[in-house]
Protein backbone atom coordinates (compact mmCIF):
# COMPACT_ATOMS: atom_id res chain seq x y z
CA UNK A 1 0.00 0.00 0.00
CA UNK A 2 1.58 3.66 -0.79
CA UNK A 3 -0.69 6.29 -0.30
CA UNK A 4 -1.18 10.23 0.37
CA UNK A 5 -3.69 10.44 3.13
CA UNK A 6 -5.35 14.34 3.43
CA UNK A 7 -5.04 15.60 7.03
CA UNK A 8 -7.75 18.29 5.87
CA UNK A 9 -11.03 16.75 5.47
CA UNK A 10 -14.48 19.07 5.57
CA UNK A 11 -16.45 18.22 9.24
CA UNK A 12 -13.59 16.36 10.70
CA UNK A 13 -11.13 17.53 13.00
CA UNK A 14 -7.88 15.96 12.81
CA UNK A 15 -7.33 13.44 15.39
CA UNK A 16 -10.17 11.90 13.58
CA UNK A 17 -8.54 11.70 10.80
CA UNK A 18 -5.26 10.74 12.03
CA UNK A 19 -7.29 7.76 13.96
CA UNK A 20 -9.20 6.65 10.33
CA UNK A 21 -5.76 6.83 9.05
CA UNK A 22 -4.54 4.32 11.54
CA UNK A 23 -7.11 2.35 11.41
CA UNK A 24 -7.10 1.59 7.50
CA UNK A 25 -3.36 0.67 7.69
CA UNK A 26 -3.99 -1.95 10.47
CA UNK A 27 -6.76 -2.97 8.37
CA UNK A 28 -4.13 -3.68 5.16
CA UNK A 29 -1.82 -5.05 7.47
CA UNK A 30 -4.27 -7.77 9.21
CA UNK A 31 -5.45 -8.32 5.52
CA UNK A 32 -1.88 -9.22 4.65
CA UNK A 33 -0.90 -11.33 7.69
CA UNK A 34 -3.76 -13.78 6.66
CA UNK A 35 -2.43 -14.16 2.99
CA UNK A 36 -1.20 -17.83 2.40
CA UNK A 37 2.22 -17.78 2.98
CA UNK A 38 4.73 -18.90 -0.19
CA UNK A 39 6.05 -22.23 0.07
CA UNK A 40 9.01 -22.46 2.33
CA UNK A 41 8.38 -19.32 4.13
CA UNK A 42 7.42 -18.79 7.69
CA UNK A 43 5.71 -15.40 8.13
CA UNK A 44 5.07 -12.25 6.65
CA UNK A 45 7.47 -8.94 7.15
CA UNK A 46 6.57 -5.55 5.98
CA UNK A 47 8.55 -2.46 4.68
CA UNK A 48 7.09 0.70 6.21
CA UNK A 49 7.98 4.15 5.28
CA UNK A 50 6.12 7.51 6.78
CA UNK A 51 6.10 10.68 6.07
CA UNK A 52 5.03 14.33 4.35
CA UNK A 53 5.27 12.69 1.30
CA UNK A 54 6.97 10.43 -0.60
CA UNK A 55 10.53 11.82 -1.14
CA UNK A 56 10.42 12.90 2.81
CA UNK A 57 9.15 9.38 3.77
CA UNK A 58 11.56 7.98 6.61
CA UNK A 59 11.72 4.24 7.41
CA UNK A 60 10.07 2.80 10.71
CA UNK A 61 9.36 -0.68 11.75
CA UNK A 62 5.39 -1.79 11.72
CA UNK A 63 4.87 -1.37 15.52
CA UNK A 64 5.75 2.08 15.51
CA UNK A 65 3.74 2.63 12.68
CA UNK A 66 1.37 4.87 14.56
CA UNK A 67 3.48 6.95 16.37
CA UNK A 68 5.05 7.89 13.26
CA UNK A 69 1.92 8.91 11.52
CA UNK A 70 1.36 11.11 14.38
CA UNK A 71 4.90 12.91 14.32
CA UNK A 72 4.37 13.37 10.79
CA UNK A 73 1.20 15.15 11.26
CA UNK A 74 2.99 17.06 14.29
CA UNK A 75 4.21 19.92 11.74
CA UNK A 76 0.74 20.50 10.66
CA UNK A 77 1.14 19.34 6.52
CA UNK A 78 -2.03 19.39 4.18
CA UNK A 79 -1.15 15.15 3.99
CA UNK A 80 0.54 12.27 5.09
CA UNK A 81 2.53 9.57 3.16
CA UNK A 82 2.39 5.83 4.25
CA UNK A 83 3.71 3.43 2.47
CA UNK A 84 3.20 -0.51 3.69
CA UNK A 85 4.58 -3.26 1.72
CA UNK A 86 4.58 -6.86 2.81
CA UNK A 87 6.94 -9.88 1.69
CA UNK A 88 7.26 -13.51 2.77
CA UNK A 89 10.16 -13.87 5.13
CA UNK A 90 11.93 -17.34 6.16
CA UNK A 91 13.24 -17.41 10.15
CA UNK A 92 16.86 -17.47 10.96
CA UNK A 93 18.69 -20.38 12.95
CA UNK A 94 18.30 -20.54 16.90
CA UNK A 95 20.90 -18.40 18.59
CA UNK A 96 22.85 -20.65 21.25
CA UNK A 97 21.60 -19.68 24.65
CA UNK A 98 24.43 -18.20 27.08
CA UNK A 99 24.15 -20.03 30.59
Amino acid sequence: MKKTFPLEVPNKKTPRVLDSIKHEVKKYVKRERNKKLPEGMHYWDFDCRVGTDSENAEATHIKTISKAIDSAAESQPSSVYVEVLSKAMKRGPKKAQQS
